[in-house]
Formats: structure tokens, C-alpha cells, sequence
């Protein structure tokens, strides 16, 4: 994998809540909630615990399930014990790579995109009230980019003893290009504005310099923050 990534405050937020899962092999983003002191360490914890829990171990679903937990169980103890973190939670969405798969682990609204043969797919699905809706056809795509509870999630990680994560595995093929995204960089550009970006730039730092870019510029409401990762090379069956 060939990774780049970015993090920033954003133009209206005091901090910085959002953290970034950067290993070796294991690629994501975790969107922390719950004040500012809460989210920044729900965030953290989720992270670390993840690198410390899949560190030498070899990709599978089951170890993903074990890291989740791990972090679930962490974050929801530290707020039941510390009143200044009560209620405290976080999104987390990342990938593991094997030698022929990405194995992905999710829950919450940051995202997990493909971008394949120049065409990009959102591979993961929102655990939001919005998408819901959406997915009931009860609102439009127009009416959920403005809805009034369109930041309310209903999956978090450490808010509930135990935790629902979403964990699949996609085969891997050579030049993929994941991205992996909090809410603060969707909820500032279209898709097709993100495709557009990641099938033009000339490299992959600077398609994430112009995403990021064309976020602050589109009002940089909530952190922002993503990593991009190439495929270079896939195992030979």
C-alpha cells in the first residue's frame, strides 16, 4: 500500500476530535464525540487500542471483531468511571490489509470508498438516523445533505457495553485506491466531487492537498480527516 493522509481542525470547531489509524497495515479514521475533552479521548482510545490489539497478527475477521470490542469495552469503562467523559463515544472505520484482501471493520457515519477502474463506490453504509430514512425512501439524497439531525448516529463506539460493527472483506486489485473519511470532508463535498478529484490529480498527495483544500473552502464546519491508500501490488493466486 502507498498511504497519504490528512487531518485538520476545520474553520469552526475550537479542537480537533477526529483521530487517524495510520500502521502498518491497518489504515482508517475515528470521529470522536462528546464534548471536547470526550471526543479527543474517545477518538485516541479507539485508535490505540486497535494498533495495540491487531499488532502482529495475521488479517481476519475475527481478530477485527476482538479489536472492536476491545476498544467498545475501554472508552465505555473510562466514561462510566470519569464523569467529564460521560457519554463520550466515537466512529471508527478501517481497513486491515492481507496479502489478497482489505478487511474492513465499521461503525458509525465516517466512510470507507473505493475507487476502482475510475469509478468510485461507497462501500460503506451510514449507521446514522439520515441514511436510515434514506434508505427507507422516506427523504431524498437532495433533503439528507440539509436534514436537521443529519449528525445524529445511531452506532458509536464505547456509548453501549457491547458494540455493532459492520466487518466484511473486499478482494484486493492492483491501483485500487481506498479512501477512508470522516463526516467532515462528506458532509463538505458530493461524491462526484471526490471522484472527481482522486481521478484527475496527478498524485495521490495531491488529490488529498485539493480534497482537504476544497473543504475549507466549502465552509469547514467539522474536522477534517482521511487517509488515502494504494494498492501497488496483489499476491499471485
Amino acid at each position: 500500500m502507498r498511504v497519504c493522509h490528512r487531518t485538520h481542525q476545520g474553520l469552526v470547531r475550537s479542537s480537533n476530535q477526529d483521530s487517524l489509524l495510520v500502521d502498518e497495515g491497518v489504515y482508517g479514521v475515528a470521529d470522536g464525540m462528546g464534548g471536547h475533552k470526550g471526543g479527543e479521548t474517545a477518538s485516541r482510545v479507539a485508535v490505540q487500542v486497535v494498533k495495540n490489539a491487531l499488532h502482529g497478527k495475521k488479517p481476519e475477521a475475527r481478530a477485527l471483531e476482538v479489536a472492536v470490542e476491545a476498544a467498545n469495552r475501554r472508552i465505555f469503562d473510562m466514561a462510566r468511571h470519569d464523569s467529564a467523559l460521560s457519554g463520550m463515544g466515537t466512529t471508527l472505520t478501517f481497513l486491515w490489509v492481507s496479502e489478497k484482501e482489505v478487511h474492513l471493520c465499521h461503525v458509525g457515519d465516517s466512510r470507507a470508498y473505493l475507487l476502482r477502474d475510475g469509478q468510485l463506490t461507497q462501500i460503506t453504509d451510514d449507521h446514522s438516523l439520515v441514511a436510515d430514512l434514506l434508505r427507507n425512501n422516506m427523504i431524498s439524497p437532495e433533503a439528507a445533505r440539509t436534514h436537521p439531525y443529519r449528525n445524529v448516529i445511531t452506532r458509536a463506539v464505547g456509548v453501549d457495553p457491547v458494540v455493532q460493527a459492520d466487518i466484511f472483506s473486499h478482494g484486493k486489485q492492483a491501483d485500487d485506491l481506498w479512501l477512508i473519511c470522516s463526516d467532515g470532508l462528506t458532509n463538505m463535498l458530493t461524491d462526484e466531487t471526490i471522484a472527481s478529484v482522486l481521478t484527475e490529480a496527478q498524485t495521490d498527495e495531491a488529490a488529498a492537498d485539493e480534497l482537504l483544500e476544497l473543504a475549507l473552502e466549502k465552509g469547514g464546519t467539522d474536522n477534517i480527516s482521511f487517509v488515502l491508500c494504494r494498492v501497488t501490488e496483489v499476491a499471485a493466486e
